[in-house]
């Protein structure tokens, strides 16, 4: 079984197959998410059968190549809704920046908080950001990338699946303020998730995530040589 598993042609069907049936799910009972609901089944197949996730993930390397197709894609809403944003990108790229410092100060004190190791805060900075530019800024201020990886994946997939619904929950409507939100803390994962609610949405999502990216980067430069001078 594991031999099958590990044969990429398998684990991508299954990939897809898994998400298909999450997504009946899903249009069925709307407060199940989809990549929740589609990650169980493989989660629970690789812990019966002990295949490696390593193994698994030669399909899903893949999948995970169409990634930025899929994020150069994201560029054709912007196009779009260019000239309806150009009023508001001032006052954006305000929210965002403001949304940057936010998630790098909360995701350090956080850990900070909990009794972590320096290097373990460090790499919680950056989680908020596509996962190459989150890699580079862990390594840059001595983070471990390896665990910035999985809190950017984990930002991804809660913001993708909860996002929209608690900003809902606490009065945040507008298109352009989900836009914004989703973009700044759950970056490519969150922006693709809104593609099929609101093209206002994911245009807005789509130029925060790049705009987060710059940001973050900034911020993490600055941050580094602090930790430089006072170290």
């Amino acid at each position: 079984m594991s031999t099958i598993l590990g044969n990429p042609a398998v684990s991508v069907a299954l990939s897809l197959l898994f998400y298909a049936a999450a997504a009946v799910l899903h249009r069925r009972w709307r407060w199940i998410p989809p990549i929740v609901a589609a990650c169980l089944p493989i989660m629970a197949l690789l812990a019966v059968t002990h295949e490696p996730w390593a193994a698994y993930n030669r399909g899903g390397n893949l999948l995970t190549w169409l990634l930025g197709p899929a994020t150069v894609g994201l560029a054709v809403p912007m196009f779009r809704n260019g000239q309806a944003l150009r009023s508001s990108l001032p006052r954006l790229a305000l929210i965002v920046l403001i949304g940057s410092v936010v998630g790098m100060v909360a995701a350090g004190t956080t850990a900070w908080l909990l009794g972590a190791p320096r290097a373990v805060i460090l790499s919680t900075v950056p989680k908020s950001v596509t996962t190459p530019i989150a890699i580079e800024v862990s390594r840059e201020l001595g983070g471990i990338p390896q665990i910035t990886i999985a809190l950017v994946i984990l930002a991804g997939v809660l913001g993708a699946s909860f996002g929209v619904p608690l900003l809902r929950l606490v009065g945040v409507r507008e298109d352009r303020a989900i836009g914004a939100a989703m973009g700044t803390a759950s970056h490519g994962v969150g922006t693709a998730s809104l593609v099929r609610r609101s093209e206002m949405q994911a245009t807005v999502s789509s130029w925060a995530m790049a705009a987060a990216g710059v940001f973050t980067s900034l911020l993490a430069a600055l941050l580094a040589l602090a930790l430089r001078f006072f170290s």
